[in-house]
């Protein structure tokens, strides 16, 4: 017998989260002016602040308990949706479901529900083959489809394959090269990853005719703008005549996030923790420049470098010896960060950023550090 519940407006959860993390800047607030205090590093303090910390640490996972709810709730009729589409191409098809029991941020499943939709019509759409094709083949008659969640630190990835015929990445860089994406000769040199991304760019199709359930729905271009609003990417792994995969990485919670506090040119910025890979020194005369990029050589690879400060429009100073580069990765590019310094890590509660600023894609939001200065939350996907 399920446990007793009841119906909270969500305007009531959003002003006690609201309420949650005004108390955890507060709490920042107060340890930072301890810290600062010689007369107040007393143990009694130390004592008290940490018993804080842990009663808002418990005070905000019961917010956020309240603000979440298992992902059954839009991955349960995706298995009817592809048995619709395979009846109506003439397929067969299996759905597998893993992770459901996952609990995710309402606000940010909400706007799953079409992404996820879309992909699954698309993979038993284009990707899974008939019947008489999957035999020729020697795969089992029956399609398969995979949707499988986990959790990853403070993020939740949500995989959907296939085990179809793949994506031809030789017609997405003809259709590519057709729709001036890309020249003829730097598409030759593209590597697998990055033919792959293509199919992201609003309307290109490599579909040689539209079927009765194409074009229903939101396009890939759609599915990455919708998730990489919400703070996550998308990310595409195919193999010809295996199949495709394509994941979701999503916040768990929008409102309460851990950061990676950096400094660049006298400004404190914060970094999702969720998206950096880890932080490298390099000297300066390691990174080499051409045509108006930056590269340096990470792990044997070229990386592109980009100066935080110049992506945000701030006057840097002088340039150092040494620099800090945290690694990311930008609409599947991985990317290294030019910073100054890096400042820390923290957990922040997320405000929106004010009227004045809110048409700025770079800012995802905004919170008050222990001193009481205003930082910016930033979207790296927004950045060059």
């Amino acid at each position: 017998m399920p446990p007793p519940s009841v119906r909270v407006n969500t305007d009531t959860l959003d002003h006690f989260l609201s309420t949650v993390g005004e108390v955890i800047l507060n709490s920042n607030q107060l340890r930072t002016s301890a810290d600062e205090s010689a007369n107040s590093r007393t143990a009694d303090v130390a004592v008290g602040l940490d018993r804080m910390d842990r009663v808002v640490g418990e005070l905000q996972r019961r917010a956020l308990e309240l603000r979440t709810t298992p992902m059954l709730r839009i991955v349960e009729p995706l298995p009817r949706v592809a048995r619709e589409v395979a009846q109506l191409s003439g397929k067969r098809v299996e759905v597998e479901i893993r992770g459901a029991e996952l609990d995710l941020d309402r606000s940010i499943l909400d706007r799953l529900s079409d992404p996820l939709v879309h992909l699954v019509r698309n993979a038993v759409d284009h990707g899974i083959e008939t019947t008489e094709a999957r035999v020729a083949a020697g795969k089992p008659e029956v399609g398969h489809l995979t949707i499988a969640a986990r959790r990853v630190k403070d993020s939740i990835r949500i995989a959907v394959s296939d085990d179809g015929r793949g994506i031809d990445l030789e017609a997405v860089r003809a259709r590519a090269v057709e729709r001036g994406l890309v020249v003829l000769d730097l598409a030759e040199d593209l590597s697998p990853e990055d033919i792959a991304s293509f199919v992201f760019h609003p309307g290109l199709s490599t579909a040689e005719k539209i079927s009765r359930v194409s074009g229903r729905g939101v396009g890939m271009d759609a599915v990455r703008a919708t998730i990489e609003s919400l703070g996550g990417q998308v990310e595409l792994s195919t193999e010809r005549g295996v199949g495709t995969t394509t994941t979701l990485v999503v916040p768990i919670a929008a409102a309460v996030q851990r950061v990676l506090l950096v400094e660049a040119a006298g400004e404190t910025l914060a970094i999702p923790v969720r998206r950096v890979d880890r932080i490298v020194e390099i000297r300066a005369d390691e990174i080499e420049r051409s045509a108006g990029e930056a590269f340096a050589l990470i792990d044997d690879e070229p990386v592109p470098v980009l100066a935080l400060a110049e992506q945000l429009g701030l006057e840097s100073g002088e340039a150092p010896q040494h620099v800090t580069l945290v690694l990311s990765a930008i609409r599947g590019e991985r990317v290294a960060l030019q910073v100054d310094r890096i400042v820390g890590q923290q957990q922040i509660y997320v405000k929106p950023p004010p009227s004045l600023l809110a048409n700025v894609r770079t800012l995802a939001g905004l919170t008050i550090v222990g001193d009481g200065r205003p930082v910016f939350l930033l979207d790296l996907n927004q950045l060059a």
